[in-house]
């Protein structure tokens, strides 16, 4: 899995050109991908600064030296390389693993191009196989949107903050995260639809027709996916 993930990072370099502002994602296949970045900002000389969507992915691009910038200074980027937690073949995504999806989304939206980096375990015949959907929620409305949530045939959980933090994880946002688990989802779109129209939600994790390209990388090689046009 760690070989896929490093092939696959590797391989969206092919798309990082000199002078590019960049924006980064969130995650341990992210994290790969700015060690490499860095190191070829150091080998080649590039000038390249980067809007990072959280203060995870800042602290490790500034530790290795790469200029950041923000979406105030530089509201449309050249390019976006993110994470997913689940990608179909129509390059929809599950994100939000790492609790960052609504900074992801926006970041990544932003973008002239967004490419998505992921080993081949990410890879699903239909979203929701694996994963459950992450939805970032006001932290007064947690209850009533869970309520709500399981009239759309959903199971919620609220996600807690791990053995270091009791209660709720709080993104960087100061937000809750709901996830939740539908199964195989048929339509994305139409759900991530009825999704944002409850009352308390801020975003919800299903990224649709966003992805312009990923790279699937396995311990054989990697696979690029471009969309369809």
């Amino acid at each position: 899995m760690i070989e896929g993930k490093r092939r696959a990072a590797q391989a969206a370099l092919s798309e990082v050109k000199d002078g590019q502002i960049l924006g980064i994602g969130t995650g341990s296949t992210v994290a790969i991908f700015i060690e490499i970045l860095a190191e070829r900002i150091r080998n080649e000389g590039l000038s390249l600064m980067c809007v990072p969507t959280s203060y995870q992915s800042a602290h490790l691009a500034m530790e290795r030296g790469i200029r950041l910038t923000t979406l105030e200074e530089h509201p449309t980027l050249d390019l976006a390389v993110d994470g997913a937690d689940e990608i179909d073949r129509e390059l929809n995504l599950i994100k939000g693993g790492g609790a960052a999806l609504t900074r992801e989304k926006i970041v990544d939206s932003a973008a002239k191009r967004f490419v998505v980096i992921a080993d081949k375990s990410k890879l699903v015949e239909r979203l929701g196989s694996k994963a459950a959907v992450p939805i970032e929620v006001i932290p007064m409305s947690w209850r009533r949107v869970a309520n709500m949530v399981r009239v759309l045939g959903g199971e919620p959980r609220l996600r807690d903050g791990g053995d270091r933090k009791d209660g709720p994880l709080v993104t960087d946002n100061g937000n809750f995260i709901l996830d939740i688990n539908f199964g195989p989802i048929e339509d994305p779109r139409a759900l991530e639809f009825e999704l944002k129209r409850i009352p308390g939600v801020v975003e919800v994790g299903l990224f649709v027709n966003l992805a312009n390209a990923a790279y699937i990388g396995s311990e054989r090689g990697v696979e690029k996916i471009e969309r369809k046009s």
